[in-house]
């Protein structure tokens, strides 16, 4: 084996190392991260208050005011 050849599969290996644990550290980061709360966002067209509910809520009371509101679409 010539000394260029080892050197390129030194380089290959250690790629494929630091691919692999990039890998990893991903799939793991996504299972053990926060997720997202999956509420709606209203916002009181009366008072401007910002605020979430749940996700089956179509219409939401406003907590400063009273007022009905529908969901924010993005």
């Amino acid at each position: 084996m010539s000394a260029s050849l080892l050197i390129v599969i030194y380089v290959a290996a250690m790629l494929g190392a630091l691919c692999a644990l990039v890998i990893y550290s991903e799939m793991r980061r996504r299972r053990f991260g926060p997720t997202g709360a999956g509420d709606r966002i209203f916002r009181c067209t009366h008072c401007g208050y910002v605020y979430t509910d749940d996700p089956d809520v179509d219409r939401s009371r406003c907590a400063q005011c009273g007022r009905l509101n529908e969901p924010i679409a993005f």
